[in-house]
């Protein structure tokens, strides 16, 4: 995906991320949310954001603390399916992100007033974030206030709830003066309006230690739909519903709760970020610029293959609507797939091939294979074939894949056939020949697995180099430095140059905020460009070749700071591009880590997989609960036993395996 900038009022201050305070923490674990006591925190002013999501709405919520604790608050609300006009001084590129969108502000607060002085809630005492993000402000005249944030999962509508607790010792006669904005526009879909209002009653009475509950809505209607007559209660039920649902589903359980609370957190930003779209529901990134369009990175290759893991039908479909929109664009003439289908889907995105045939190869088989279900995985077999087909005749002379660029588009040079696009076809070819023999075909089968040797051979041969005084891999051929994408090889279990690679990845490459795009020793590093897709693909790897304590310290480290740091509480897209968003994809490979790279986890089948279960060094346990395997929860346990592991594998009630096993032995088992 390309980037370009977006303008906002209200932009959160880089310096806070990249200059983090000697990596400490901001933040703490509460129950199952994390909470900013702000009473005695000396470390101020902070700048932060945190994007939210529902089917048909998106919100970025900017806060921004000064030395005095007082909150500056803006909600960038966005309505992704009503797209608007270009503007004549815009650039063509707005075109496909030109969406509805309103950024309020604090003066679209309601008035309220009580003993003849207008009551101003400024001065936080804390923030807590926890599928819904709550600023709780110090008391003012015995009035205690807190605005709670949410979107609707249903409707275009984001919600501001307050609540005016009375925790004086008489009662309290307060006087609100409701608010009511409307704005209109047209755009390619018709009429949009766009209303805030609040619900309050103009005047209450609260008697002590009662609280007093209404809500500010932020909607927008297409043509003839009404703007009206929310219910903020119901609203909330139905975020709590979900954020409930991802609270229930795919349960890590780890010595260290860091860890178990960013899964968690990452559940929850990976699954909301899914539209209603022409297409039906599909995942988008967000970020403030991908909204109700798929690409073959973030759907097709990171959140696709998650999907199944979670028991989430939402995702399931979504993640099925993103593949089949790839299969029914198949091209028809030698040329390469679009890589994404932006603005409802109508915009297939053509000009640049970065690799996409392999991303898809590598996603679209390892989704049919976890979904367990043949009749779809038949549905799909086409884009696979496709795709495997395709990267084969892209070959150069040396059987590296040949791709113009890879998902950086651009950003840095690649050469004509880099690391990237070959591993991916390679893992394409290791995940197609399982579902080729699944589907009964066989000879293609054999065909692909004759080609996966192979295609190792040219990793080797072709890629594999001395740079840095390391015998890691050069991402193309004239490349003359460490690039982040050398970790992809681990991802696939290739350990040929596995030591050098993790030296180059944890090492050459590692900063507070994971592993740079690119090292250059002669250059500094201070404003150097990171992505934390390829952190996180690197962080699977390690744990997949069994560098399983070096991968827990980086991880321990990475988690920390998403979690607890001064941006919070979701891994990210990048910097200095896109002021580190919280892309939803980024969340789903965060999850991958644990299952496919702690766990080993692999399909070989509709109901076959392989594990490879380790534990780091200082850990005694491991534990996955309603971890979804073609479409059964399973209950996986993992613990130490002297100097063996014990497994215990259970679906409900009925043990499928308990046994002792030796510690990264591959076993294979019959779900």
């Amino acid at each position: 995906m390309k980037y370009l900038t977006l303008t906002l009022l209200c932009i959160f201050s880089l310096q806070n991320i990249i200059t983090a305070q000697n990596q400490e923490n901001y933040w703490k674990i509460s129950g199952k949310s994390i909470v900013l006591d702000l009473t005695n925190e000396e470390r101020l002013p902070l700048n932060d954001n945190i994007e939210m999501a529902g089917k048909n709405v998106a919100a970025i919520i900017y806060y921004e603390i000064d030395t005095s604790r007082n909150l500056t608050l803006s909600k960038d609300i966005i309505f992704p399916q009503l797209r608007i006009f270009n503007k004549s001084n815009e650039p063509n590129w707005k075109k496909y992100r030109a969406y509805f969108r309103k950024l309020m502000n604090d003066d679209m607060s309601p008035v309220i007033s009580h003993n003849n002085l207008v009551i101003v809630p400024s001065q936080l005492d804390s923030v807590k974030i926890g599928g819904l993000i709550s600023f709780h402000f110090a008391p003012v005249n015995g009035l205690q206030m807190t605005k709670t944030i949410y979107p609707s999962t249903e409707n275009r509508l984001l919600v501001e709830e307050w609540n005016i607790r009375n925790i004086s010792d008489k009662k309290a006669s307060i006087n609100i003066a409701n608010c009511k904005v409307n704005l209109g526009e047209t755009g390619y879909k018709g009429k949009y309006q766009f209303e805030a209002y609040s619900d309050a009653q103009t005047s209450v009475i609260i008697t002590p230690n009662d609280t007093y509950t209404f809500a500010t809505y932020y909607a927008a209607a297409l043509n003839d739909e009404r703007v009206e007559n929310f219910d903020y209660q119901l609203e909330k039920n139905n975020r709590l519903d979900y954020v409930r649902t991802m609270r229930e589903n795919l349960i890590l359980k780890t010595p260290d709760e860091n860890l178990n609370m960013l899964f968690y957190f990452s559940k929850i930003r990976a699954a909301e970020s899914i539209f209603n779209s022409s297409m039906g529901l599909v995942h988008s990134p967000g970020g403030g610029n991908y909204y109700v369009g798929i690409w073959a990175n973030d759907q097709i290759e990171y959140s696709g293959p998650f999907f199944p893991y979670l028991g989430y039908e939402t995702g399931n479909t979504a993640a099925y609507n993103a593949y089949k929109k790839f299969r029914e664009n198949i091209p028809t003439t030698d040329t390469h797939i679009p890589y994404a289908f932006e603005v409802d889907g109508n915009f297939p995105m053509t000009h640049l091939d970065r690799g996409d045939a392999a991303m898809t190869a590598y996603g679209t088989s390892r989704f049919a294979l976890l979904s367990g279900d043949k009749k779809q995985a038949a549905q799909l077999w086409e884009l696979i074939e496709w795709s495997l087909e395709y990267c084969h005749k892209k070959r150069n002379e040396y059987g590296a894949i040949q791709s113009a660029s890879d998902e950086m588009e651009g950003r840095i040079e690649t050469g004509t056939a880099n690391l990237s696009t070959s591993t991916l076809y390679y893992g394409g070819l290791k995940y197609g020949s399982q579902l080729a023999r699944e589907l009964g075909f066989s000879r293609k089968a054999k065909k692909y697995e004759k080609r996966l040797v192979k295609m190792e051979k040219v990793i080797e041969d072709y890629f594999g180099a001395n740079l840095e005084g390391l015998d890691t891999y050069k991402y193309y051929a004239e490349n003359q430095h460490l690039r982040h994408w050398i970790c992809l090889p681990l991802t696939m279990g290739i350990t040929q140059r596995k030591d050098a690679t993790l030296t180059a990845l944890f090492d050459k490459l590692w900063t507070e905020n994971g592993i740079l795009v690119q090292y250059n020793p002669d250059e500094s590093n201070e404003n150097a460009t990171f992505w934390d897709r390829a952190t996180l693909y690197a962080l699977r790897g390690a744990f997949k070749v069994g560098a399983t304590d070096l991968a827990l310290d980086r991880l321990t480290k990475y988690s920390q700071k998403r979690l607890l740091g001064d941006h919070v509480p979701y891994p990210v897209e990048a910097y200095p591009e896109n002021n580190m968003k919280h892309l939803s994809a980024e969340s789903a490979l965060y999850c991958r880590i644990f299952v496919e790279g702690l766990l080993g986890l692999e399909p070989d089948g509709f109901s076959r997989i392989k594990l490879t279960p380790t534990l780091p060094s200082e850990w005694n346990f491991l534990e996955f609960e309603k971890l979804y395997i073609f479409g059964k929860p399973i209950n996986i346990y993992v613990n130490r036993e002297g100097d063996k592991l014990r497994l215990k594998m259970t679906d409900n009630d009925a043990v499928i395996f308990d046994k002792l096993v030796d510690e990264g032995q591959v076993l294979e088992f019959e779900i």
